[in-house]
């Protein structure tokens, strides 16, 4: 929310601000589009790549007065972190740190976290949750020389956004969101937030590859509404730059299929919607009657449960869905799946992630697993009669021709799986 908040504040000073989200995170991004009024991409040098990373920062460059990327988890947390990232873009990171009930031990934590790296820039600093003005000067008094305090925010209830068992809600789900964005941003102002930080200059580069036409004429019909919406727009993108044409429906309302060769149902909440979508009987049949003439159809975790026969949702209501896929889908009291995966084939490596708290029993065996980047587990991967379905989230820029190798219904091989019938 303190980044949402910065991009609103300057964006009402008259700034094009460009958010950035470090990362695999859908729900962040949709909020900080609406704060900023610009598209939001994920910068992750494992999942997008180093070489994207530095092109889409090269890009937003060229206009903004303003650059933010939220970070993901502390600052030295995961790999690559959002420390790593900093590195890797040459910019330097701007910690907040949660002051309530501290005083001069946040000088140490800032001090540990400018020198727990070298290589790391440190220029300023934030502190969240101050109980007041003299708590905020305390805390400056004994800041470690060479790095500023940005700001100091104050407890206030225009700095918290309602949450769920994924994250953050859906935009279109808080009617007075831009009022809240508003309202954090007057919070930030009033705590000195609006001083820019130091000048950066950002490389120019390239973009390393231009997409081949491989989707030339393919028209991708594309589930995108309150319960699946779970999309990069980098993947869009991808799929428009190869020649797909793309029509967007909603599982939740409409009564029948746009025309399309393939289809794509990604994540998102279904188990919020089960009895809506098991009473849409006209959109399933549809959906089964898409699957039955062997036309391709990609279903990405949401997707995977409501290609199931059941969703059993949190409170064990059982509904009936789209039955592509023999078993029941069920929401767990705890995640059942995280990290960032891959997917190897032979058309190429599609890297993504996975965040689920749901679990799929089927008789169905997997055609593949991915691999997780780091520790241990992995997800299945379903394909069968053109459906390719699993908990696994792809980027698609990692990997185009797997990509456009599934939405062209082509056979996909697995290295080290032998029953991968996809015909």
């Amino acid at each position: 929310m303190v980044t949402a908040a910065l991009a609103r504040l300057h964006r009402n000073a008259g700034r094009k601000v460009r958010v950035f989200k470090h990362g695999p995170d859908y729900l962040d991004p949709m909020v900080l589009e609406v704060a900023s009024g610009h598209p939001v991409y994920q910068l992750h040098p494992w999942m997008t790549g180093e070489d994207e990373c530095r092109w889409r920062l090269f890009e937003a460059a060229q206009d903004a007065d303003l650059i933010l990327i939220e970070g993901a988890m502390g600052l030295f947390d995961g790999d690559p972190s959002s420390a790593d990232l900093a590195k890797l873009m040459g910019i330097p990171a701007l910690p907040v740190i949660d002051a309530g009930g501290m005083a001069q031990t946040f000088g140490a934590l800032v001090l540990g976290l400018a020198r727990f790296d070298p290589e790391l820039s440190v220029y300023d600093v934030i502190a969240n949750k101050i109980g007041s003005p003299r708590h905020g000067e305390m805390l400056k008094e004994r800041l470690p020389e060479g790095i500023r305090l940005l700001g100091a925010i104050p407890r206030n209830d225009a700095m918290s956004i309602p949450e769920r068992h994924l994250g953050l809600m859906q935009p279109e789900e808080l009617a007075n969101l831009d009022q809240k964005l508003d309202g954090a941003a007057q919070v930030l102002k009033e705590a000195g937030l609006d001083a820019l930080p130091k000048t950066v200059e950002i490389p120019a580069v390239e973009r390393a590859t231009k997409p081949k036409m491989l989707l030339a004429g393919v028209r991708i019909g594309i589930a995108r509404d309150a319960a699946f919406s779970f999309i990069y727009r980098a993947n869009t993108e991808l799929l428009l730059a190869m020649g797909a044409e793309l029509h967007y429906f909603s599982p939740l309302e409409d009564s029948e299929l746009p025309p399309a060769d393939a289809l794509w149902l990604p994540g998102g909440y279904p188990e919020l919607h089960g009895n809506t979508l098991a009473e849409n009987t006209a959109m399933a049949n549809a959906i089964r009657a898409f699957h039955n003439a062997g036309k391709p159809i990609l279903a990405e975790c949401g997707g995977l449960m409501a290609c199931a026969e059941e969703l059993s949702d949190k409170e064990g209501r059982v509904h009936s869905l789209y039955g592509l896929i023999p078993g029941r889908a069920a929401m767990a009291k705890r995640l059942q799946g995280i990290g960032m995966h891959s997917l190897k084939a032979e058309q190429g490596e599609l890297r993504g992630h996975t965040f689920h708290r749901s679990t799929l029993n089927t008789t169905w065996q997997p055609a593949a697993h991915t691999q997780k980047q780091a520790g241990t587990g992995s997800e299945a991967v379903f394909s069968k009669n053109a459906l390719v379905a699993s908990y696994f989230h792809g980027y698609f820029p990692s990997a185009p021709e797997l990509v456009a190798a599934i939405f062209r219904g082509e056979t996909l091989t697995f290295p080290g799986y032998s029953e991968n019938d996809h015909s």
